[in-house]
């Protein structure tokens, strides 16, 4: 991974996100991942940060980011957490009646350790071992 240049430094910052779905359910189906993927380029274009990886499951996204250090982590997190549930509910209006209470995302989690290798070539085989499934209460 290459150091980065800024006007007033120089980083090299990694981070893996994962986003489940609020209560786990299996939404992110074609329709909804392609919104999240024009909607992840318009946060990259507008912000300094840049997605090296995306990877989903039909319950959670995996986000592999580096960003100018102006930015805190928890900004980032919230930045992509509300403008992707914003946009989805609006070209998506149906995912509201699955999600009661008006949120798209639960809470995500943020690792900075570990092999970085491993992490990207999980996050490219995301979804490739398990099949389509929802677990129901009945």
């Amino acid at each position: 991974m290459a150091v980065t240049r800024s006007n007033h430094c120089v980083y090299d910052t990694h981070y893996h996100l994962v986003f489940p779905l609020k209560y786990r359910k299996a939404l992110l189906d074609h329709a909804a991942v392609a919104v999240m993927a024009s909607t992840l380029k318009e946060i990259e274009l507008r912000y300094e940060l840049t997605i090296e990886q995306a990877g989903d499951d039909k319950d959670h996204l995996h986000l592999l980011v580096s960003f100018h250090p102006k930015y805190s982590i928890g900004e980032v997190v919230r930045k992509i957490k509300s403008i992707t549930a914003r946009e989805l509910f609006k070209a998506l209006p149906q995912l509201k009646r699955d999600l009661w209470g008006g949120e798209f995302w639960s809470d995500g989690t943020v690792s900075t350790g570990g092999n970085w290798r491993v992490v990207e070539s999980s996050i490219k085989n995301q979804g490739n071992n398990l099949k389509d499934r929802q677990l129901t209460i009945w």
